[in-house]
């Protein structure tokens, strides 16, 4: 369990060969330990583009972007999560159940049977995200890369940084077919509960990985997502797993987002640089 966690993940920049120069400011983020190195964070990385106008935020009375300022608002009155956002850590990849006991995820018999195959590394190079496949949902969005949520006049977008995938949650009423091909990610709709946006999501072809651990998926996956934006910069993501072809009942957890004032998702092409799969176990 030890080796896989030191090269799945370890820290964004070398899963995949991505370049410390390529992110400066992540960079100072992981590795700060003193209170100015922090500081830095306020600052984003435009070393990519010049003329960037200055961004609209609430500020702090030392000119800082004021995260507990009261969250925005659009037109219709909901909560507006645009911006781009993302964890401060990998936990929730490493291990979707984390805040649980182990014996109250509820395995079927077959499903535990191969977590525990998984769980201790040994199966790792296996793992969908070691071959550049997609991470799906809702294991991408536990990713420490941003990433950023855009509005459409029928759907909310979700571009993420990692592997530079998209995701659509549909808002216009539509509902998925039941001849729909499965897929990685799925297929959302989404509808607004009060300050809570609901996300619905299934139509995913059993091949996805919930963690790094290796809790397995099948077909009948079905994943709730609940986004409540608290504040200007902070978004809780209540996730609930409900598929009875691995689980006997359903299960959730809870993810905390900060949103990154004036970062930008940037291009990470997973296949340019694979350097982990060669040293990956149970390929």
């Amino acid at each position: 369990m030890d080796a896989y966690r030191s090269i799945a993940y370890p820290d964004p920049f070398l899963y995949s060969g991505l370049r410390l120069e390529s992110r400066p400011m992540i960079r100072k983020f992981f590795y700060a330990i003193l209170p100015m190195a922090l500081s830095l964070l306020a600052v984003p990385a435009f070393s990519q583009w010049i003329n960037v106008p200055p961004l609209k935020a609430p500020r702090t009375k030392s000119g800082e972007v004021d995260l507990k300022a009261p969250m925005p608002h659009r037109a219709d009155g909901k909560p507006d999560l645009s911006g781009s956002w993302s964890p401060d850590d990998n936990r929730y990849v490493r291990d979707f159940a984390l805040d649980m006991k182990p014996e109250d995820v509820p395995y079927l018999p077959w499903a535990k049977k191969v977590f525990d195959e998984r769980k201790d590394g040994a199966h790792s190079g296996e793992d969908p995200d070691a071959h550049c496949l997609p991470q799906g949902v809702p294991k991408i969005d536990s990713v420490q890369y941003p990433w950023k949520v855009v509005y459409t006049p029928n759907s909310i977008a979700i571009i993420y940084e990692t592997f530079n995938y998209w995701r659509r949650i549909f808002t216009d009423g539509r509902a998925m077919s039941p001849d729909a091909n499965p897929t990685w990610m799925g297929y959302s709709t989404g509808k607004w509960e009060g300050d809570t946006f609901v996300v619905d999501t299934r139509g995913f072809n059993g091949r996805l990985w919930l963690d790094q651990l290796g809790r397995p998926t099948t077909e009948k996956l079905h994943v709730i997502e609940r986004f409540l934006r608290v504040d200007y910069g902070h978004l809780i993501i209540d996730v609930t797993i409900d598929d009875p072809g691995a689980y006997t009942k359903p299960f959730s957890n809870r993810q905390e987002m900060h949103l990154r004032p004036g970062w930008e998702p940037m291009e990470f092409i997973c296949g340019e640089n694979n350097t982990d799969l060669p040293h990956l176990p149970g390929r």
